[in-house]
């Protein structure tokens, strides 16, 4: 059996309904499996897509190098603040990350809100050294923001974690963050 790889997993997710699945809430357990999973496979996906509304009202997609999820499964992703997406989040704070494991069967989708943080804490905190010459003073100037998203619900398919999607709706596991 053919492995589907990333571009076939977003097609699906293109083409399936978005309401949400009808299902009961993960027990604590279950629930710290599920994060557990998402978590080792946004880290191996290394990228991720990071989706935002447009001026026109479309989905607009690009690719970032976000940090690894905290512990509340908060994301960080650096940018320069005179991008399109620092205006789309100041605009419409709702956005996706969507995140492809590299062997092609699974992905974990991060819906949530964002929002443009430029505090020189979270910036020192939030830095990769390996982006030094994309910016003029590392993270202290003023071409270096961050984006923080903030979840509110987790989407997950990953069959090496056994977490798989309703045979008969194609929905994926998910939890909804408070």
């Amino acid at each position: 059996m053919a492995r589907a790889g990333p571009l076939c997993v977003l097609l699906t997710l293109l083409v399936l309904p978005t309401a949400a699945p009808a299902q009961n809430p993960p027990t604590g357990e279950q629930r710290s499996r599920i994060i557990d999973a998402a978590r080792e496979l946004m880290q191996q996906a290394g990228l991720a897509g990071f989706i935002t509304v447009g001026d026109d009202g479309r989905p607009q997609a690009r690719v970032v190098d976000a940090f690894p999820p905290e512990a509340d499964m908060t994301i960080w992703i650096a940018t320069n603040p005179v991008t399109r997406k620092v205006a789309q989040v100041r605009r419409d704070p709702r956005v996706t990350l969507l995140y492809t494991d590299p062997g092609g069967t699974g992905y974990v989708t991060i819906l949530g809100t964002a929002a443009v943080v430029d505090d020189s804490l979270e910036k020192a905190r939030h830095w990769k050294e390996a982006w030094s010459p994309f910016y003029q003073d590392k993270n202290r100037g003023d071409d270096y923001v961050l984006i923080r998203v903030t979840p509110q619900r987790l989407e997950i398919v990953s069959y090496a974690h056994g977490l798989l999607n309703d045979p008969k709706t194609w929905r994926p596991v998910a939890l909804e963050f408070p």
